[in-house]
């Protein structure tokens, strides 16, 4: 069977080496802060906030909440946007995407100040995943896949990493943060001719598509590894991800499980950028 790769001892140890930090910009009278802008109340979301607050309270950051109906019209939401751009004691802002209205999105990810987006919803950040530099941030969860792989000492300099899916927010970012790893990496997405082929091939395999259970057995091989990053329901009502769990834990050497695998450390990166960003900003002072 194989090794499950749990998130949680990622998450502590991160969020333990994070509140050592915290704790020294606190000494310099620096306390790191979150924005955290909602609109409406999606289930989701709200789950999400809970999660992101417990995690901020374990690292000692201040949590400043933005909470707008789901009838906030434009000029609403950019005008808490530009209060958090403007308010020095605020280091990063989470807005929770998607809104209803593309439009409003569009607008407020333009207006926001990359080096306040901790989870790129800017095109500054966005810039930073693929350039390798910039004052943004990559998304969390596509950073938590490899802060959990690196955790487990997994080697992915040379390594053949096949990535299921092409989104902004984990397929095409995660390629790129595997890429600056020397990992050599294959896109594919759910209208690759041979998808199951492709994930074979690897010696690590990334699925994150978001089709409950689409990789099934014949899409592994023994050896390799294997990070879901898929949230679904299933015909019980039961969450899993991507994989076929039960199939691959058979067959391959690693994977993770869901729930329970890269959810559990996005919070910690989340952490981990507003801790960043609150650091670059003292060293400005």
């Amino acid at each position: 069977m194989a090794e499950v790769l749990k998130g949680a001892p990622c998450a502590k140890a991160l969020t333990e080496d994070l509140a050592q930090r915290t704790n020294a910009l606190k000494e310099k009278g620096v306390t790191p802060t979150l924005a955290l802008l909602r609109v409406g109340e999606r289930g989701d979301d709200i789950a999400y906030e809970n999660a992101a607050v417990k995690r901020c309270e374990k690292v000692g950051i201040e949590v400043k909440k933005f909470l707008l109906p789901a009838d906030a019209k434009k000029e609403e939401i950019l005008s808490a946007i530009r209060t958090i751009n403007i308010d020095e004691s605020i280091h990063g802002c989470l807005m929770f995407r998607p809104l209803a209205d593309k439009d409003i999105e569009s607008a407020a990810a333009r207006l926001l100040l990359p080096e306040k987006d901790v989870d790129c919803m800017t095109a500054g950040s966005l810039a930073t995943v693929f350039s390798g530099g910039g004052a943004g941030y990559p998304p969390c969860t596509a950073e938590a896949v490899v802060r959990l792989l690196k955790y487990y000492d997994v080697p992915l300099a040379g390594r053949k990493v096949t990535v299921a899916g092409r989104s902004l927010v984990i397929g095409k970012p995660v390629s790129m943060l595997l890429l600056a790893e020397n990992a050599t990496v294959t896109i594919c997405h759910s209208r690759t001719a041979d998808l199951a082929a492709e994930c074979r091939n690897a010696d690590i395999v990334v699925a994150a598509i978001g089709k409950a259970k689409l990789l099934s057995k014949d899409f592994f091989k023994k050896g390799q590894i294997v990070v879901d990053v898929g949230i679904n329901v299933d015909s019980e009502g039961n969450m899993c991800g991507d994989c076929d769990f039960d199939a691959a834990e058979t067959i391959v050497s690693a994977i993770t499980p869901v729930p329970g695998g890269v959810g559990s450390v996005t919070t910690a990166v989340l952490c981990g950028h507003v801790v960043e960003a609150a650091e670059k900003a003292s060293a400005r002072l």
